[in-house]
């Protein structure tokens, strides 16, 4: 469905600036781009920097436990959480850097009775309930809960530094070409597809990746990607890290990370608007600080906000449009884009050669809205 197209191959199309071209240079990008690379595939990666790109933004958690997708996609989400181990190591054999991913589970915890009953009626068979005494020896900084659900395996990777290397890896990849600018439309042919920059420059490829996060929907001629927006989540930093584990209450959740712990986060309709309000950084501290008293005392070092690129169900599109096969969509990943960044390389460079997939992706089919 997806053959890789060469120069010397061509025939009755305009010649081809590369196989493939990837646009986008978030995690999704960067990921989709290093799997084609692996394979041999030659990669043009065009991408430009936004304010409130989603994946600088985000805390990095791969919570698939915890923030539970339907059907197949839990399956997909599990895969993708257990992808990251070995694709870690990759990323460091490859570039030198050892991103650092926290495995050492996620905790839901519970202030009332009422919490309680909410969280056992929920848990998943893998889930384990952990009574007050049991949390507090998991974690000392949260006398005040009444218990928590324990979900092993889950955790956060840092996409700060995951971005670094894979940037690092790009750019060191032959087979893949960086250019800096921004994508105004896609224009899908039978055996090939044509981007034309925002400086009127035109690019043609066997296939196009669109893989533009949040900003998917203003390229036009990707038809399906209307159906993805903008919504913004609001995070602040504290200084301190008085947990081991990342921890979920009622209403947000704590990384640690380093030196430092990350709580979020909001979840707005504002467009693209980036910018951080009193009202979204009070609402994430009272949040963080619910779970985590501890942490009012902390100096808090930073807010900031990012653009999630949000689906009507909250899960991506993975795959081709079906009636124009070279245009392929990599987007609309929601709250997941970190955890699902590796697995969605994997299966857009299985799409691209032909190989068989790993997983199913029809619930992730682009033209289901």
């Amino acid at each position: 469905m997806f053959p890789v197209v060469s120069r010397e191959q061509t025939t009755g199309v305009s010649e081809l600036s590369t196989e493939v071209i990837v646009v986008g240079g978030g995690v999704i990008g960067l990921a989709v781009s290093v799997a084609l690379a692996e394979r041999g595939v030659e990669v043009t990666l065009v991408s430009e920097h936004r304010p409130g790109e989603a994946s600088p933004a985000a805390a990095g958690m791969l919570a698939p436990s915890v923030e539970r997708a339907p059907g197949p996609a839990h399956k997909f989400s599990i895969a993708a959480r257990d992808r990251y181990p070995a694709y870690i190591e990759f990323l460091a054999e490859r570039t030198g850097i050892k991103v650092p991913l926290n495995r050492l589970g996620i905790l839901q915890v519970a202030f009332s009775q009422k919490g309680i009953k909410g969280l056992r009626k929920s848990a998943l068979p893998t889930t384990r309930w952990l009574d007050a005494k049991e949390l507090q020896h998991f974690e000392p900084a949260l006398p005040h809960a009444l218990g928590a659900m324990f979900n092993a395996q889950d955790g956060a990777v840092d996409n700060v530094v995951l971005l670094e290397a894979l940037k690092k890896l790009c750019a060191g990849e032959k087979w893949i070409e960086r250019l800096d600018g921004g994508v105004r439309s896609v224009k899908p042919a039978a055996a090939s597809c044509t981007i034309t920059l925002d400086s009127g420059t035109q690019l043609t490829a066997a296939s196009v990746v669109i893989a533009a996060g949040a900003w998917a929907a203003k390229i036009s001629g990707a038809r399906l990607a209307k159906h993805v927006k903008p919504a913004r989540g609001q995070l602040v930093s504290y200084s301190s890290t008085p947990l081991r584990h990342v921890a979920y209450g009622p209403s947000g959740y704590i990384v640690p990370r380093g030196s430092i712990t990350i709580a979020g986060s909001t979840m707005e309709n504002v467009r693209f608007d980036t910018t951080t309000t009193a009202s979204g950084v009070k609402k994430v501290r009272a949040a963080a600080e619910e779970i985590c008293p501890v942490l009012a005392s902390s100096t808090t070092t930073e807010a900031w906000a990012g653009l999630r690129p949000v689906t009507p169900d909250l899960l991506p599109m993975i795959g081709p449009d079906p009636k124009h096969p070279s245009l392929i969509y990599a987007c609309g990943h929601s709250r997941n884009g970190v955890l699902m960044a590796p697995l969605t390389g994997d299966l857009i460079a299985d799409l691209v050669t032909e190989s068989p997939l790993s997983h199913d992706l029809s619930q992730f089919r682009p033209d289901r809205f």
